[in-house]
């Protein structure tokens, strides 16, 4: 993993981005392919290299912090990364959590943000409990259309429990993320026919039709496609950030900035349910392990992460002489 850190590193600072900004969005890669997402791994960096080079990204953007109305903290990602924007985010939320149990925290003028989990698992760790709402750019179709809206717009959830791994609950409003069918049209590969529709709203398995011009089924049909309103709301109206619509390709270097938000809100459990929260939370963990086959939401990655500790991770061979020859 260190090894892999590294060379995404040199290859963001041989892409027009800054020494903080390559760490931290090396960082972030780097730890989705340990927790086996390849979707939102390595495999996102030649696309994260281009569009710094060509500035759709600002590889050396500084985010700014705005404190409002003391428990809302507002960042201005200014077109840049969306990593070093959400570490400022936190940082100063976690100052202001301290004096008052509960913060809001919005993410403007942003990029793609990865895996979501990730940030939200942060702010577990800090014995805190937090919801995000991330818009993306448009995916889906608002229930009945045909045109892609809203984006597959991801939701996070994570609590920290004692003596073990936070509980973290990652799901996109889609029926699969669209990094995913992003891979498959990279390797030819077909997708299920119930994953998305083409351009003209018919059931398709060309992942390539639904990257140009398709759209991704959201889950729960129209109850799906409801909550990708909300995140939109959440993610974009509350951040000053472009909607799914407005929103430009996080998978191509065309057009400007996406200009994507995301909104994350932080608080102390034990403000909420009192100094036995903890232990309800273990109830109602323990009565769902008692069920054979039962199984709590995330925890495979923190089992594949610790293998990948130890033994690293696998990178396609292509992919990896890629990256090395924008280094050499």
């Amino acid at each position: 993993l260190q090894d892999l850190r590294g060379l995404a590193k040199r290859v963001l600072l041989a892409s027009k981005t800054s020494e903080e900004n390559a760490t931290s969005v090396a960082s972030a890669l780097v730890k989705a392919d340990a927790d086996d997402i390849p979707s939102h791994g390595i495999s996102r960096l030649p696309m994260y290299a281009d569009q710094s080079k060509c500035g759709k990204v600002d590889g050396f953007a500084e985010p700014i912090a705005t404190k409002r109305n003391g428990a809302v903290v507002h960042i201005d990602g200014r077109c840049g990364f969306s990593y070093p924007a959400i570490d400022l985010g936190l940082y100063k939320a976690f100052q202001i959590v301290k004096e008052t149990g509960v913060v809001a925290l919005a993410i403007g003028n942003s990029s793609h943000a990865g895996v979501i989990g990730h940030h939200v698992e942060r702010i577990a760790n800090r014995g805190l409990a937090a919801i995000a709402f991330v818009n993306t750019p448009a995916a889906i179709s608002p229930w009945g259309g045909s045109k892609p809206l809203y984006g597959t717009n991801p939701i996070a959830f994570a609590c920290p429990r004692p003596e073990t791994f936070p509980l973290v609950i990652d799901l996109s409003i889609s029926k699969v993320a669209r990094g995913k069918i992003k891979l498959a049209k990279d390797k030819g590969d077909k997708i299920p026919d119930n994953w998305a529709r083409d351009a003209n709203g018919q059931p398709t398995n060309d992942a390539k039709a639904v990257i140009q011009g398709g759209s991704i089924l959201p889950i729960g049909n129209a109850k799906g496609a409801a909550l990708a309103l909300m995140v939109e709301l959440m993610g974009a109206a509350m951040t000053g950030s472009q909607f799914g619509f407005e929103a430009s390709s996080f998978l191509d270097t065309k057009d400007g900035p996406s200009k994507t938000g995301q909104f994350f809100f932080i608080f102390k459990p034990e403000n909420f349910g009192g100094d036995g929260v903890f232990s309800r939370i273990e109830t109602l963990i323990k009565e769902i392990n008692n069920q054979p086959g039962a199984r709590i939401p995330g925890q495979r990655r923190f089992e594949t992460r610790a293998i990948a500790e130890t033994r690293g991770v696998n990178i396609p061979d292509i992919l990896l002489r890629s990256l090395s020859l924008r280094v050499e």
